[in-house]
């Protein structure tokens, strides 16, 4: 008849290994699931960017090597002026989204009469989808119909042609971009500002420091690890932007030309021309770009 096992002299090697990583095996699962969600796709992508896939089910893709990526970064008609605007866009909205959260952000630090009401107000455009967001704004700035050129011929400025222009396309969907996401801005830095110590502020106030000292030698050094979050997090969403852009596209006979980025660039080879392996090949460069961004911008919170 086999003796019982003592209390605590039972348990196996495997037992005590699981009991000291049981952190990582709780989350194996997920950990796995993501990757694969990342790897997977993204395999796939730099196989199609190296064949000559054109989306046919009766021609089997053949391998190419490097010739997509050689057409792209050759093309100086529509895939460089991609990356300028893509990089213009990315600039000037995340510059002016700075701006104008910082000045928000400032204004709600300091509680005052009404302050729920207003901080519900400036967030209010986050509410909505981005396609939502584009769809609104297409019909305000409609060359025909649209509120802002009523508004314009009621003070005598001949009407403009907004998203369909050459000129103004452009300007037209970074100022739909900035209106939805400064509110994003305004939260985070808001959330920076009120975790900040009052005790620096008070003694700036006692050497008689006026506001404009107190922020640019006190709250902007003390703010900055937040300030990098927010253009990290934002930064990176701006240079992936496509739903504006595509739901304002081509409104009032423009070619679309105008507002093309690399990723509404991408998205047209694919689904107007079926070139999945040339769209493939510039979605690579368009990923290790906002690599390349993700590494800098990192490494200077990390300075910081």
């Amino acid at each position: 008849m086999a003796l019982a096992a003592r209390p605590g002299t039972g348990d196996s090697g495997l037992s005590r290994w699981a009991n000291a990583h049981r952190k990582w095996l709780f989350a194996a699962p997920a950990m796995i699931f993501v990757a694969a969600l990342i790897i997977v796709p993204l395999a796939w992508t730099i196989y199609l960017s190296l064949t000559d896939s054109q989306g046919s089910v009766r021609a089997e893709a053949e391998f190419i090597g490097i010739g997509n990526y050689t057409s792209i970064l050759t093309d100086t008609t529509r895939f460089w002026p991609a990356v300028w605007r893509t990089f213009a866009f990315t600039g000037v909205t995340l510059t002016a989204e700075l701006i104008l959260g910082m000045g928000i952000a400032l204004l709600l630090w300091r509680p005052f009469k009404g302050e729920r009401f207003v901080r519900v107000a400036v967030l209010l455009p986050l509410v909505a989808t981005p396609v939502a967001v584009g769809m609104m704004w297409r019909l305000i700035f409609d060359p025909n119909i649209g509120f802002a050129n009523s508004v314009l011929g009621a003070v005598g400025i001949p009407p403009q042609p907004w998203l369909a222009g050459e000129s103004t396309a452009l300007p037209t969907t970074m100022l739909i971009d900035i209106w939805q996401w400064t509110p994003m801005v305004v939260l985070i830095l808001l959330a920076g500002l009120t975790s900040l110590s009052e005790e620096p502020q008070e003694a700036a106030k006692i050497d008689g420091a006026n506001a404009w000292q107190r922020f640019r030698h006190v709250t902007l050094p003390l703010l900055m690890p937040t300030v990098i979050v927010a253009v990290l997090l934002r930064g990176i969403d701006a240079l992936k932007t496509f739903d504006i852009l595509y739901a304002t596209k081509g409104k009032g006979g423009g070619s679309f030309h105008e507002v093309e980025t690399l990723n509404v660039y991408a998205y047209g080879l694919s689904f107007d021309y079926n070139e999945y392996a040339k769209s493939s090949a510039v979605l690579m460069v368009f990923f290790l770009i906002i690599i390349g961004a993700m590494w800098v911008l990192t490494r200077r919170r990390d300075e910081v």
